[in-house]
């Protein structure tokens, strides 16, 4: 049974996806995004999620991006029921392992009328204007008198063999997310399915295997909508089951002016390896890539993997292209690490903190405790905890403050009364410091903040830091404390003196 509308599959069969990436370089968000739907469809619907290594093109290929596949599925708990490192009916799961499966299919269709070998040179190739209206190639191998094509076989002149396409009339398919798509078959190049050397190219390699793994969705971005007749065309001339397709909208980035364009570097961040890097967890770059394109019918945007399983469907993928929003994800981010407990946040804070202390022992907790509901991002925590290792130069005009009713003078009798009572503390805790403290603005007939205002900045020598005084105090110890509130209390009294 077949759904006209969305075009996928509603008989009981059992639903097999697949990631099949190149091992060229750093994993894309978009490619990720692919990842992540693929399983997603998979798990919603009880089926295989199966990871292929499409390694035919052989000059691309990048030493170590094979790990950095497995890396990132890792990481981000997308687990394989099937692939090159834990097996499974349909292996080998690499491509190139696969070699021998593809020239018997291409020769096939070579036998039935559908394709041909072609023997033209790189550098006929490369002659042929590239506005010809078969998208470069002028199909002069397409009709070789079988006597010739022979000779030059027997020969051994090198060759290729590419797909013979219609060349009148159109091809129609049906997508999941885009419905109805028609290609006139006059834009579809005669595409290589044999190389020379032998290896099949990605869109052949891709027809067979998803066919031998019985794949029944195939998830790709919306920029191959236009090539997927080719695919169907070799689907149909094996008589084939044609796959369900489920093409993804773009991904873009904004621009400085306002606009939007394809997601680049330019943009910021755009692998997932620099996302992690930029501070952002695993789970958080998930969650958001998961809202790029999709949408759950709550509307709810904070998911983990698990329930993203439990709630995703094809049908809500979007047609219009998303735009991928640094701020989002930062805010998302945020919200994650609200949510961790706090031996969980101290821990993923650790190496920021040895960032700035690679020696000195810290109250980490009392650290996490300020930071955890501040921190959107990991990279953050250097930085806004320098001032702790270091008291930065500031200025005596800190310690004025509207809101705080604070000046030169009375910053300096704040200083004044507040040293020689926390001088006097045996214990030197969070709760020794606030109960000292706070006796004595009723003392000095201020408000809490009158007093708590001077003794930060000169516990900090900033006006914006995690915490409050009373926890910086704490943080900096009770000897690194007084020496910088007697700091700032000379300071002032040299600037008032002016």
């Amino acid at each position: 049974m077949q759904n006209s509308e969305r075009g996928f599959t509603t008989e009981m069969k059992e639903v097999r996806t697949r990631f099949a990436p190149s091992p060229t370089g750093f994993m894309h968000v978009g490619n990720l995004r692919t990842a992540l739907y693929e399983y997603l469809i998979a798990r919603s619907l009880n089926g295989k999620f199966v990871l292929r290594i499409e390694d035919t093109d052989r000059e691309r290929l990048v030493p170590g991006a094979e790990n950095v596949i497995y890396d990132t599925l890792k990481q981000v708990g997308m687990t394989h029921d099937e692939g090159p490192d834990v097996g499974g009916p349909y292996g080998p799961y690499v491509q190139s392992q696969r070699k021998d499966i593809y020239l018997p299919y291409a020769q096939e269709l070579v036998k039935n009328g559908k394709a041909y070998y072609c023997f033209c040179t790189k550098e006929r190739l490369d002659s042929l204007s590239q506005a010809d209206a078969f998208g470069g190639y002028d199909r002069h191998c397409r009709d070789l008198p079988q006597e010739e094509v022979d000779k030059l076989l027997q020969q051994g002149v090198p060759y290729v063999i590419r797909q013979k396409m219609p060349v009148t009339g159109a091809t129609s398919f049906t997508d999941a997310v885009y419905g109805e798509i028609t290609i006139e078959n006059t834009e579809l190049e005669d595409q290589i399915l044999i190389k020379s050397d032998g290896y099949p190219t990605y869109n052949f390699a891709n027809v067979i295997d998803d066919h031998l793994m019985h794949i029944t969705h195939v998830v790709r971005g919306c920029e191959y909508l236009t090539s997927t007749p080719k695919y169907n065309l070799l689907y149909e001339a094996f008589g084939w089951e044609v796959p369900t397709y489920v093409h993804l909208p773009m991904i873009m980035g904004r621009n400085e002016d306002g606009s939007v364009s394809k997601l680049s570097k330019r943009h910021g961040a755009t692998g997932f390896a620099d996302l992690v890097s930029d501070g952002y967890l695993p789970q958080a770059i998930i969650n958001y890539i998961a809202l790029l394109g999709w949408c759950s019918k709550d509307n709810r945007e904070v998911f983990t993997l698990q329930e993203l399983e439990a709630h995703f469907s094809i049908d809500g993928i979007s047609k219009s292209q998303s735009v991928f929003d640094y701020d989002k994800l930062t805010w998302l981010n945020g919200e994650y690490l609200r949510a961790m407990s706090p031996e969980a946040f101290t821990s993923l804070a650790m190496p920021g903190y040895r960032q700035v202390f690679p020696q000195t022992e810290l109250d980490w907790a009392l650290l996490s405790s300020i930071l955890q509901p501040r921190v959107t991002k990991l990279n953050q925590i250097p930085d806004m905890i320098g001032f702790f290792k270091e008291l930065p130069a500031y200025s005596a005009e800190l310690f004025i403050n509207k809101k705080s009713k604070t000046n030169l003078e009375n910053s300096a009798v704040m200083l004044e009364a507040a040293i020689p009572v926390l001088e006097q503390l045996d214990t030197w805790t969070v709760e020794c410091i606030h109960d000292a403290l706070l006796a004595l603005p009723e003392q000095l007939g201020v408000k809490n903040g009158t007093l708590l205002w001077p003794v930060r900045i000169a516990a900090a020598g900033m006006t914006v830091t995690p915490g409050g005084a009373i926890e910086i105090l704490a943080i900096l110890g009770k000897e690194e404390a007084l020496r910088r509130l007697r700091a700032g209390l000379a300071k002032l009294k040299a600037e008032n003196k002016e």
